[in-house]
């Protein structure tokens, strides 16, 4: 609880001595360990009770703090807060004097959740402090997660958009002024409805949510577990308001629709921080918008989680723990690439080791490790950070990407001079990290000399649990993975049927498969004579690498995925 505000926490336990420095040290090591808050930590370990600690966050904030008895608020009070923002921002009326509404929220720092309750509402609101736990059960309990469906909302909100002038105004002007847009993206029916539509992407844990304006019509999509699922459409007349709600969210200029913007907005949902990275981009019919999810509850960032087989795992494990040389990662774009290295540096991430990391930009902040978002506007580029960090006496370096011959030469001087370099390239397969770095100009016996290994991954879709079903697959289907009916007699193939738990889909969540090209001496050798892709990954396959579609199978075997599912991705 309370992620964001770790350092305010530690700040106030440290200035009314509620820890001894020997326990704050012991605080700060969980935190970097697992991945826990501060706050979350603290009570684990059993150095501060949990309800002491509410009560100093209180004392800090300079307000009360409130043991929630939910049969003491009265329904009326309950229906005073909409239930997406209810459920968006963890908020829980507790009594209401006139135009005052005083009201426990689960992140009490969050100034930005009350500032948009208060004007919802059209009332003062006041702060109190509760247990994040009990909020969140009185939240689930009394504006459960299907009170309002998108369609409900859509249904309502038309009769309120018909009413609404300013909407009006919008939609029949080609240039409508900023205040005008701004007056409608603030509306009480245009908030509620991006509320609810943040909060369904993210309950449904997409990565992705579009919004893309067409001529005729206004389309919302999810990306869920690497598919693209549309919603309800909203009315089109909506769509300049709801783009520009999520511009002001994001703290973008709603005036400029003529050029791309990024901007950021960070939300606690359910207890959840969540990161929405913004992307704006001018089209023919509007502003197209795209919001990255990044939520640290679905992502987990240990190496032991995320499936390997156990002799990559081993591999890994010992490469990202020598004291130099070049380890990457490579895939095409949501492969899972930055995960496996984020991974990496949580295993190492010791208070004898200084971490720096180069990204574009920084994904997950992770304790104790110096993060570099880039910036070419300013010349902050891979290779200019990479060339500040030489200075900075790291021990290992992440480069989010190496895109260009400057950003691997330094990495590879990096490497040379005592530093293990974790990066990554877009390629399709492992043997082709080699000739990618080899295109770009870098020497073949510098690639040679530095690199340790290259771990090639793709994503792929499991089959639900609940549906999954057995099923003798076509000759077709086989031949389509090299295979024969002769050679999977023993075996048992199995796809989704769709069910509820999975909305039908056949699939629930995904997993990753690997492909591991370790620089041996006889790989070395073919990389100095410059020997093309095709040579490296036949030698690389005789001395034992399991390629993609090899371990894909292992997944289809075990009842994991699908045949269609390796296909696609291999």
């Amino acid at each position: 609880m309370f992620e964001e505000h770790s350092a305010i926490i530690l700040h106030f336990l440290r200035e009314r001595k509620m820890i001894t420095p020997e326990q704050l040290s012991e605080v700060e090591e969980e935190n970097g360990r697992t991945g826990k808050s501060i706050a979350d930590s603290v009570i684990d370990l059993g150095f501060v009770e949990r309800g002491r600690l509410m009560q100093a966050i209180a004392d800090d904030l300079g307000t009360d703090f409130v043991d929630l008895n939910p049969d003491e608020i009265p329904e009326d009070l309950i229906k005073q807060i909409p239930s997406s923002s209810a459920r968006l921002y963890g908020i829980v009326p507790v009594a209401i004097f006139g135009n005052l509404l005083k009201v426990a929220i689960r992140d009490p720092y969050n100034s930005s959740a009350t500032q948009e309750i208060s004007f919802i509402l059209n009332k003062d609101v006041e702060v109190l402090v509760a247990d994040p736990d009990k909020i969140d059960k009185f939240v689930e309990e009394h504006y459960g997660d299907e009170s309002a469906s998108v369609a409900e909302m859509l249904a309502s909100l038309g009769q309120d958009l018909q009413a609404d002038a300013v909407t009006e105004r919008l939609s029949d002007s080609t240039s409508p002024s900023a205040i005008d847009i701004a007056a409608e993206a603030s509306s009480q029916p245009i908030i509620k409805f991006v509320n609810l539509v943040l909060y369904q992407a993210i309950k449904d844990q997409a990565s992705d949510i579009h919004f893309e304006p067409f001529e005729n019509e206004f389309k919302i999509r999810y990306r869920v577990d690497g598919a693209l699922y549309e919603m309800s459409p909203p009315p089109k007349q909506m769509a300049l308001a709801v783009i520009s709600r999520i511009k002001v969210m994001s703290n973008l200029n709603i005036a400029e629709r003529r050029t791309p913007q990024d901007g950021r907005i960070l939300l606690n949902i359910a207890g959840r921080p969540v990161d929405l990275r913004v992307s704006t981009l001018p089209t023919q019919h509007g502003e197209s918008v795209v919001l990255r999810v990044l939520d640290r509850s679905v992502v987990s960032l240990e190496l032991d989680n995320l499936g390997m087989p156990k002799r990559i795992y081993d591999y890994v494990c010992h490469t990202i723990e020598k004291p130099n040389g070049i380890f990457i990662v490579t895939g095409p774009t949501g492969s899972g690439k930055t995960t496996t290295l984020y991974s990496c540096l949580r295993r190492i991430n010791t208070i004898n080791a200084k971490l720096l990391t180069v990204e574009d930009p920084v994904e997950y902040g992770i304790e104790g490790i110096m993060q570099v978002n880039i910036n070419d506007a300013i010349g902050l580029t891979f290779a200019g950070v990479l060339r500040a960090f030489l200075r900075q006496d790291p021990d290992r370096i992440m480069v989010g990407e190496t895109r260009d011959l400057e950003t691997a030469q330094i990495a590879i001087q990096a490497s040379l001079t005592g530093h293990l370099v974790l990066t990554t390239l877009h390629t399709n397969d492992a043997p082709g990290a080699i000739t990618r770095l080899i295109d770009m100009g870098v020497e073949p016996f510098l690639i040679s000399s530095t690199m340790q290994g290259v771990l090639g991954q793709r994503l792929i879709r499991t089959i639900c649990k609940h549906c999954r079903t057995p099923y003798e697959p076509t000759e077709e289907a086989l031949a389509s993975i090299g295979l024969s009916p002769q050679e999977v007699r023993d075996k048992t193939f199995y796809y989704g049927r769709g069910c509820p738990q999975c909305d039908g889909k056949g699939y629930h969540g995904r997993k990753g498969i690997y492909e591991l090209l370790d620089i041996t001496e006889p790989i070395r050798e073919l990389i100095n004579q410059r020997a093309p892709t095709v040579v490296v990954r036949q030698k690389a396959i005789e001395l034992g690498m399991i390629t993609l579609r090899d371990d894909g199978l292992r997944c289809i075997f075990d009842g994991d995925t699908t045949v269609e599912e390796v296909v696609k991705y291999t």
